[in-house]
């Protein structure tokens, strides 16, 4: 894929061959982002992982400390109570059967998260081959299947990020956008980093971070050096 003149003029700022501190990754973060909108910004993380291995895989959810800075509108499958309590706490859509309908005869996505009790989950798993490509079919894992809907609702909107490897050994995440504080935008990756650092396999032997990159929408990769999450 050729690169434009834009990204290119940014990615010279660049040292290739250095590994940056996560405070100076995320000031040239902020530098080498050249679109005219509030770019988000993204963690990359190759880990030295066999995700053919059951054990191997990781999946979860993380609520940041500053949120994403993005607006996530959230589906709420559920009866009764759950239902009532989902709404209370600010979901975007709540419903059981006919949401499910109109998802599998409409193909209808206006929804960033699906959450559901897990009563609803045979029901929600005859629209799976819809879901799960896009990456909405609720898990436990995330804490997006669960009765506990106003939580779940509440974490979401506070700027929940859900990860999972994909089959080379990484993971992805948005960590805030372009406009966010030094301060925050560092906060946030810490608590990213931190994380899949504690979440390592007990069976991985060797290094098990192979490499951190940070970019913004559309900007230049900047390899972060994993051991400045020490301290």
């Amino acid at each position: 894929m050729k690169k434009g003149k834009k990204y290119l003029e940014e990615a010279k700022k660049l040292d290739k061959h250095k590994l940056y501190t996560k405070e100076e990754a995320v000031k040239l973060v902020k530098e080498t982002s050249y679109t005219s909108f509030d770019a988000s910004v993204e963690v990359a993380m190759h880990l030295n992982l066999d995700t053919k291995k059951a054990d191997q895989q990781l999946r979860g959810a993380i609520v940041l400390p500053h949120g994403t800075g993005k607006t996530k509108k959230v589906l709420v499958i559920a009866k009764g109570e759950a239902a009532k309590l989902a709404k209370e706490a600010g979901a975007d859509y709540v419903g059981d059967t006919d949401m499910i309908e109109k998802i599998g005869k409409e193909n209808w996505f206006d929804f960033d998260s699906l959450i559901a009790t897990p009563d609803m989950m045979p029901a929600l798993g005859k629209i799976g081959r819809i879901l799960g490509p896009k990456g909405l079919m609720p898990n436990p894992k995330t804490g997006t299947v669960t009765m506990d809907t106003k939580k779940a609702v509440e974490e979401v909107k506070k700027g929940r990020v859900e990860y999972r490897t994909d089959s080379f050994g990484n993971v992805h995440a948005l960590i805030g956008k372009v406009s966010f504080s030094d301060e925050d935008l560092i906060d946030n990756l810490k608590t990213f980093v931190t994380l899949i650092i504690k979440s390592k396999p007990s069976v991985v032997k060797g290094t098990y971070v192979k490499n951190i990159s940070l970019s913004a929408t559309m900007g230049p990769g900047i390899k972060v050096d994993p051991s400045s999450f020490d301290n």
